[in-house]
């Protein structure tokens, strides 16, 4: 048990360390964001940047897992958008429900804990990770929230087209780019733009869970606390046990994936839903709801990924 906690402590113990910053005034709400700001659009695209760039594509892209990650999600879309239906019959409660239940934070918390755990791998699992929350699940639970609006001036078609391109505009997708570009010219990086780049990337796992915890002060938490609840239970639980699912379904049809990978594609579905959750569901009015999800997933975390970690590492 005390390998767990000195995995899962320094993490929660950063995070609390961001919570108890804000909240006795030496940092401000705004400098979170502007901290989560640099976070989001210098550190994790150079740290995507330079752990594709500096490897063989081939030893970053792993099909095996991108494919459990991905059937994982998806299952855990479907399944969240059946139960929702019965316990969140308005539509846009609905599509808010299903994005909290399905997409991890594996920027702001999975990635230091895959660097606690599987340090030589973490940039490659974050770079995997990424690849399919932006192009297919993301995008999918975006949809959702927009096709709950109901019909407006604007197509579907260009709905999802306005989404996809979103997605494409963000600079941790142009930095995992820039790095599949490099990699497959097989141009190696300058030593000092190695240097660089890896300065950077080191300065995101500990900044990131201080933002996270910062940005939990002053969230409001007026809203449906069942339904929230049922949110954090989906992301904490059903979450990864699609995708643990799917890892027996890969080897039934003998195609496993290394002990690590395995290990790390179930604690990445493990982690609460990614920190721009609240400000999504803002859009739509219902940032209370995310928000009191937000926070009790984040909380219990300590609690099942200490357990996922005990069961599997």
């Amino acid at each position: 048990m005390g390998a767990i906690l000195a995995i899962t402590f320094p993490i929660y113990a950063a995070i609390a360390l961001g919570y108890v910053l804000v909240r006795m005034g030496w940092f401000s709400a705004g400098d979170m964001r502007t901290l989560g700001k640099y976070v989001l659009n210098i550190a994790l695209p150079a740290l995507l940047f330079n752990a594709v760039a500096s490897r063989d594509l081939g030893d970053v892209l792993h099909p095996g897992y991108m494919a459990v990650f991905l059937l994982g999600g998806l299952a855990t879309i479907l399944l969240a958008y059946l139960w929702f239906s019965m316990t969140a019959p308005d539509a846009t409660r609905r599509a808010v429900a299903v994005m909290g239940s399905a997409c991890p934070n594996s920027g702001f918390i999975g990635f230091p804990v895959m660097l606690l755990v599987f340090p030589d791998i973490a940039g490659v699992v974050l770079a995997l990770n990424f690849l399919v929350e932006n192009v297919i699940l993301i995008p999918i639970c975006l949809i959702l929230m927009e096709l709950s609006r109901g019909k407006g001036h604007t197509s579907v078609t260009r709905q999802i087209l306005m989404i996809l391109w979103g997605v494409a505009k963000r600079p941790m997708v142009i930095g995992l780019a820039l790095g599949i570009l490099v990699s497959l010219s097989g141009v190696a990086l300058p030593d000092p733009a190695t240097r660089l780049f890896k300065m950077l990337a080191a300065s995101a796992s500990a900044l990131s869970l201080v933002v996270i915890g910062g940005s939990l002060v002053g969230l409001p938490t007026k809203g449906n606390r069942a339904l929230a609840l049922q949110i954090s239970a989906g992301k904490l639980l059903l979450h990864p046990a699609m995708v643990a699912l799917a890892l027996v379904a890969l080897a039934a049809v003998d195609a496993t994936l290394p002990a690590d990978m395995a290990v790390a594609v179930v604690l990445s579905a493990a982690m609460p839903m990614f920190g721009i959750y609240s400000v999504l569901a803002q859009e739509h009015g219902l940032e209370g709801l995310a928000s009191i999800a937000m926070l009790v997933a984040t909380s219990a975390a300590f609690v099942t990924l200490s357990a996922f970690l005990f069961w599997m590492v």
